[in-house]
């Protein structure tokens, strides 16, 4: 007697199909899977023999050999419960249905027969349906995650009694309804609340943090505790573009993957933002294991990457990041293979200036030495600060600003800037939508979607200058002594910059804002 089930199985991100084929033949009783399952699979035989007994049937006394196919790939989680169980029903003449092959299985079983929720059901559903296996059983659990998917048919069970009536001749169970992915509103695009209008003060930096937003240019704040870099940093998801439905599926299929997917929140609908602890060890914060698993540089994948205190990161992580921040995608290479996962993310990065945190505050004074000083800052390397487009220094807020402030309200005008509106959330998120619709219409034959991505054949093809802006830039490259990198960023920067102001050619005024963002590393260094 013999059955075919069809699961899959987790490559990276990508669902493949796995079939269960299962025989049932005479002789000593015998369970045994082969296939190169990994230990959850390998001890899913208990909990398969106690749920199918628990669940009304008995147990076939038989010989019974799983192959989990195809044997060169390995296999691993405990979503082959339910498909394995299934297989073993059918082959035992328990389940008669002919259409068992329309459908795939996932599922964890418990002893008592119940089916409790898997990670990684998004991405094994879209690697299913690629396939076109569009019918799917799964955990009641699941259902939400997976329902995102418009053209895959959910079955969602939450025991196995009720799929051997659903295959038992009857209808299956009704396709579960879909509603469109809900649009975000101001308030959860502003990030709950948090808006610009709140930072008293530091109007330069909110506008360096626009021009970042806007071409998505990875940027390293540089200054004293207390000076809000934080709190800037953290409202910066209010400003980005929202996520488009394919981002959407893309963003929350790896955090199916990564385990860390709510059950209220089906479908990732904010852009991610990810701080994770100077403390993170390099491996956490790149991925890996012996089942290789996102890290923080995927789990940011189309949002933004906050490393506050920099230097206090550890020297092998930070250097983890080179690769990311030039490819946007991360490699992770083991015996069993290797694992490409995407790490598309906008990278903001803040640290004091010295060990003290007051080298270069008007109001206090360094007790730093200056081998201290170079020690502290020697722990970023030149290669991944030239992967950071722009340096901003931050200087402690004057208190008429914060007096003015709470006078006047956020967002109502004040001292700041001679009386001028301060920025607030919406206003820059306006200004960043505008220059990115520019740079997709630019771009759209050329696959980009942001100035920060231009290479040097493209920053020839869609920067164009004013002559007055390439004298300026001449002169600037020769008395600051710029790289051939940082050339090249200056040139994105005042692509952006103009984008902002709706320029079609690059002028002076760009220029000359976009080399103020390159030289904050000589003063330090």
């Amino acid at each position: 007697m013999f059955a075919e089930v069809i699961s899959g199985v987790l490559n990276g991100l990508d669902g493949e199909p796995v079939t269960a084929e299962v025989n049932l033949s005479p002789g000593m009783p015998l369970f045994s899977v082969v296939g190169l399952p990994d230990m959850a699979v390998r001890e899913a035989r208990d909990r398969i023999r106690a749920a199918i007994e628990n669940s009304g049937c008995g147990f076939p006394s038989r010989r019974i050999v799983v192959n989990l196919s195809p044997a060169s790939l390995r296999k691993e989680g405990t979503h082959f419960d339910l498909p394995i169980a299934v297989g073993i029903l059918k082959a035992g003449d328990l389940i008669r249905s002919e259409k068992l092959g329309e459908y795939a299985f996932l599922g964890e079983l418990s002893l008592d027969g119940h089916i409790r929720q898997v990670t990684g059901a998004l991405p094994l559903a879209m690697g299913l349906r690629s396939r076109g296996f569009r019918k799917l059983v799964l955990p009641e659990e699941n259902r939400r995650e997976v329902s995102v998917l418009q053209d895959v048919e959910l079955y969602p069970v939450g025991h196995l009694a009720e799929v051997l009536e659903g295959f038992s001749g009857r209808e299956s169970r009704p396709r579960e309804s879909r509603e469109s992915p809900p649009a975000l509103s101001p308030e959860e695009r502003a990030g709950s609340g948090q808006d610009y209008a709140e930072v008293a003060g530091q109007e330069g930096v909110k506008r360096a943090l626009e021009i970042a937003a806007a071409g998505a240019h990875n940027i390293l704040m540089i200054g004293p505790p207390g000076t809000g870099k934080t709190m800037m940093a953290r409202r910066l998801p209010g400003i980005l573009p929202p996520l488009s439905y394919e981002e959407m599926l893309e963003v929350t299929k790896i955090y199916s993957v990564a385990g860390e997917l709510s059950p209220d929140r089906p479908l990732i609908t904010e852009r991610p933002f990810r701080t994770p602890h100077h403390t993170i060890s390099a491996a956490a914060l790149a991925g890996g294991g012996a089942r290789p698993r996102p890290g923080e540089v995927t789990l940011a994948h189309c949002g933004v990457l906050f490393l506050d205190e920099l230097p206090e990161f550890s020297r092998y992580a930070l250097e983890v990041l080179r690769q990311p921040l030039e490819d946007r995608q991360i490699t992770i290479a083991r015996v069993g293979g290797t694992v490409t996962f995407p790490a598309l993310f906008f990278l903001v990065a803040a640290m004091n200036p010295c060990p003290c945190g007051h080298y270069g505050d008007p109001g206090k004074e360094c007790t730093c030495t200056v081998p201290q000083i170079r020690r502290y800052l020697s722990k970023i390397s030149g290669p991944l600060l030239d992967r950071i487009d722009m340096h901003i220094e931050i200087f402690p807020v004057a208190y008429r600003d914060l007096e003015h402030r709470e006078e006047a309200g956020p967002g109502t005008g004040g001292a700041e800037q001679g009386g001028s509106r301060p920025r607030d959330t919406e206003t820059m998120a306006a200004g960043v939508r505008r220059a990115r619709a520019l740079q997709s219409e630019r771009y759209k034959t050329e696959g980009l979607l942001c100035n920060a991505r231009l290479t040097p054949s493209l920053i020839k093809k869609y920067c164009p200058m004013e002559k007055e802006a390439q004298a300026f830039l001449e002169e600037a490259f020769q008395k600051l002594s710029l790289s051939a990198r940082a050339y090249q960023k200056v040139v994105k920067l005042s692509r952006t910059i103009a984008d902002l102001e709706g320029r079609e050619r690059i002028e002076t005024l760009h220029v000359a804002e976009a080399v103020r963002y390159q030289s904050l590393d000589r003063k330090y260094r």
